[in-house]
């Protein structure tokens, strides 16, 4: 699922738009290293920006697909997810989550819509769980910063987190828990929710409002990509040359469950979206992480992060969002288990 929200927390409404971008940030990391230590100012220019010319080529490649997507309205085909028996629900959420071309603002009213119409709620988080660890850029993005191998080890945890939520909250419905899940008003969200019926128009180019919904798509996502890369490769420069690597190696390296459980814990809260957190973790991986803990600390980070937390909280009660976070590091945990032994 493509996350394109640009809205900062709530607490932060005060301070003027431009103040709260990634360029801003970018600048500013960049302003304080040719201040505070200028003989790294050009390496940590010449190092992001290397970085970022290396994966432009996969984010061409990603925001075409994405646009082609959306300018088609494939989305629709989601819904048909969630029809059929509930065994077929839970394996085809927790796969088309990681496919389905909606940004967070978008989920809330398709979800919505989906547990109105009478959706099982062990289907609706396997769609939660799996959409925010991957979609088709940050299967790209994945595999330029960390390898292949990765990116798929990934896209396979995602699926099965899905899978492993779902069918353990429909074993849990079965003696009680969840009932009625919804929150009293859950309807809402920003009115922008995929429609749920309709047919894909694959040859979307026939028809100019399409065209201009692809060119409008293609736009808006690339510069979100450009910029949240764009920090996300000054931040790796600035944790290679400052963070000690034995730092890095004591919390997180090494074999064993303590580094990954550590590594899944400090992941929930630090917030970091799918695009950013590769490049940073190659970085900690050049520090000393392991393996295991680096795909732990990048699926709790998913799943914790503000627009996938905020879609849950806003539409179900307090007890099905506890289960969403402890469904979440609980499989990040084991997928970082899985991944180091493999």
């Amino acid at each position: 699922m493509a996350d394109t929200t640009q809205s900062g927390p709530s607490g932060l409404r005060g301070i003027p738009t431009w103040l709260k971008t990634p360029w801003t940030v970018s600048v500013a990391i960049l302003l304080a290293v040719a201040i505070l230590d200028p003989g790294n100012f050009v390496w940590t220019i010449t190092f992001a920006a290397g970085a970022l010319a290396y994966t432009s080529q996969y984010i061409l490649f990603a925001v075409l697909l994405l646009a082609y997507l959306k300018a088609t309205g494939a989305e629709v085909m989601v819904a048909q997810a969630f029809v059929g028996r509930e065994t077929r629900m839970i394996f085809l959420a927790a796969l088309f989550g990681g496919l389905a071309p909606f940004c967070s603002c978008e989920v809330i009213p398709f979800i919505a819509g989906l547990l109105a119409l009478g959706a099982p709620l062990s289907a609706v988080m396997a769609f939660w769980l799996s959409s925010p660890l991957i979609d088709p850029p940050t299967l790209l993005i994945t595999a330029a910063a960390l390898g292949w191998p990765f990116a798929i080890g990934k896209a396979v945890a995602a699926v099965s987190l899905g899978l492993f939520g779902g069918f353990m909250i429909r074993g849990l419905m079965r003696y009680g828990a969840f009932a009625n899940p919804l929150r009293e008003r859950s309807g809402g969200g920003c009115g922008c929710g995929p429609k749920l019926d309709g047919t894909p128009v694959w040859k979307f180019w026939q028809e100019p409002a399409r065209r201009v919904h692809f060119r409008a798509e293609f736009i808006s996502n690339a510069l979100f990509l450009l910029k949240w890369l764009a920090l996300a490769y000054v931040l790796e420069a600035i944790l290679v040359h400052y963070i000690p690597a034995d730092l890095i190696a004591n919390l997180v390296g090494g074999e064993g469950i303590v580094p990954i459980a550590t590594a899944a814990l400090v992941g929930m809260p630090a917030y970091l979206n799918s695009y950013v957190a590769p490049p940073l973790l190659a970085g900690l991986l050049e520090q000393g992480m392991s393996n295991g803990a680096a795909m732990a600390f990048m699926i709790a980070g998913a799943v914790s992060s503000v627009p996938a937390m905020a879609a849950v909280w806003s539409l179900v009660k307090p007890r099905v969002f506890a289960a969403y976070l402890g469904l979440g590091v609980t499989g990040a945990i084991m997928a970082g288990m899985v991944f180091q032994m493999v």
